[in-house]
């Protein structure tokens, strides 16, 4: 629908996304009319001979998608059977169309539906992985399959169930939550990664296994000390270099 006030075009609602405003003619989500022209039928409010249009026509609003619905009795017994947002809770903060108030989407990786606040962030981290590396959940086999509500690896073995038969035109569902899989070469997936310094620089001092060290602050610290003893060192030996020149020079002026 267009809004009138703001002249917006969205979805068919009982009241403007943007404005708020409630419009003239609604329009009934189910049959998707504006005027009631039925003079006996199933209407619920009857009206013979008066064709009803505005909120005349109007029988409720329906609980999931806040859109208007016509007072027919079949419009009204079936709409809520069948809504389309009827489980539309958003994945990230589990509010729904009357906390949020707000537009819906899905995400185009997981399937799942999103409120208008968190759509981006969503989205941007829908392809990374729960865990560190792309081996399988059971094994340490490479994941093949991957699936985007789990955020896990599967390989060829255990993404498939024992005593359940599978289609070969479509993809394999999920173990887990039974969404289907995709192979995870043609995704753009990433692992978890933490980058808050958890996992040092390492370095060898020999090529024995055993002198494998993990530098840290501690490296630092010790780096700042053999810094400090070879300053140290070098002073030493400028003092050195000036007593013995200065010994040179006094024994020439004697001579003289």
């Amino acid at each position: 629908m267009e809004c009138e006030k703001c002249h917006r075009k969205q979805k068919s609602r009982a009241f403007c996304y943007f404005c708020q405003s409630i419009q003239r003619l609604p329009i009934c989500a189910q049959c998707g009319k504006i005027k009631c022209m039925l003079k006996t039928g199933d209407c619920v409010v009857k009206h013979p001979g008066v064709y009803t249009t505005g909120t005349g026509m109007v029988g409720a609003i329906c609980d999931f998608c806040e859109a208007w619905i016509c007072h027919g009795r079949k419009c009204l017994q079936t709409h809520a059977c069948t809504c389309p947002l009827q489980d539309a809770i958003c994945i990230e903060c589990e509010r729904g169309v009357w906390d949020h108030g707000g537009r819906l989407f899905k995400c185009s990786f997981c399937d799942s539906f999103l409120c208008e606040d968190d759509q981006f962030e969503h989205q941007a981290s829908c392809q990374v992985l729960e865990s560190e590396n792309y081996k399988c959940q059971s094994c340490n086999k490479l994941g093949q399959y991957s699936c985007l509500r789990c955020k896990t690896c599967y390989c060829e073995d255990h993404v498939r169930r024992k005593g359940f038969k599978y289609d070969k035109n479509k993809a394999i569902p999920c173990p887990k939550c039974g969404y289907e899989t995709s192979q995870t070469k043609d995704l753009s997936m990433s692992t978890r990664s933490h980058k808050f310094g958890r996992q040092g620089q390492t370095y060898y001092d020999g090529d024995d296994d055993d002198d494998k060290e993990t530098a840290g602050y501690g490296d630092y610290e010790e780096n700042d000390s053999e810094e400090e003893d070879d300053d140290d060192d070098d002073d030493d030996d400028d003092d050195e270099e000036y007593e013995g020149t200065s010994e040179e020079e006094s024994g020439n002026e004697e001579k003289q």
